[in-house]
């Protein structure tokens, strides 16, 4: 079966500095990946050459065979990614059900029962009538991750889901992660939790200095002496 998600080669610069530097990764449909190294390693770098957000380069990025790389952020969210931010975007002065409704392309009454089937997925029902800015940081993450899926879309891009959420909202996020697989779609994260990594993963790529550094299962990469010297030194 052909890869949903391919890259070749994949360089982006800023300056004389190379942020991503010739990275290949291919990512099969209905599986969940973990995207891990030091701060600075190119990890959101390469999630916006991904999204449209940075032009990579060099290389290629292609999506069900389709090159995207020359793609902008809004074509590539309608052929079937989606992405969260580090940063929390949510609308505070809008209900959590109305920050569902505002990325919608169907019509109000579709849009409605998606979005509330959504918030049933990660438990929020009721919590729908309430303004963003009142829910808790964990609350406001599963609402940013539950509007990427009102699209529907094919491969989901998380930015550190478990950053800042206690634990047994984290255990919510992760279940709906599983499920989401378990539908058919493909997750890609980027996570400095190892924990959260290695019990939800079932390939991990590791980056250092914009470089791929490894990439195999979970144990393989906690075992890797290269993995293991690029986060604590010798």
């Amino acid at each position: 079966m052909a890869p949903i998600l391919e890259l070749r080669a994949v360089v982006k610069r800023f300056g004389g500095v190379a942020a991503v530097n010739g990275v290949s990764l291919s990512l099969e449909r209905a599986r969940i990946y973990g995207l891990i190294g030091p701060n600075g390693s190119g990890k959101t770098t390469l999630f916006n050459c991904i999204t449209g957000v940075d032009q990579a380069d060099e290389g290629e990025i292609r999506f069900k065979g389709r090159h995207i790389d020359r793609l902008k952020p809004h074509q590539i969210f309608h052929l079937g990614i989606g992405r969260t931010f580090q940063v929390i975007r949510v609308f505070p002065e809008l209900t959590a059900l109305e920050n569902l409704l505002v990325v919608t392309t169907t019509g109000y009454d579709e849009a409605r029962r998606r979005a509330q089937e959504l918030l049933e997925f990660v438990k929020l029902e009721r919590l729908a009538g309430e303004f963003a800015g009142n829910l808790s940081y964990g609350q406001q993450k599963l609402v940013e991750f539950i509007r990427v899926l009102m699209t529907d879309p094919e491969m989901i891009l998380l930015d550190e889901p478990a950053a800042g959420v206690n634990r047994t909202l984290l255990n919510e996020l992760l279940d709906a992660v599983r499920r989401l697989r378990d539908q058919g779609k493909t997750v890609l994260l980027v996570e400095h939790d190892m924990k959260v990594v290695m019990g939800l993963c079932e390939t991990v790529f590791v980056l250092d200095h914009g470089e791929k550094l490894a990439e195999g299962a979970p144990g393989v990469i906690q075992a890797d002496e290269r993995v293991i010297e690029a986060y604590f030194g010798r």
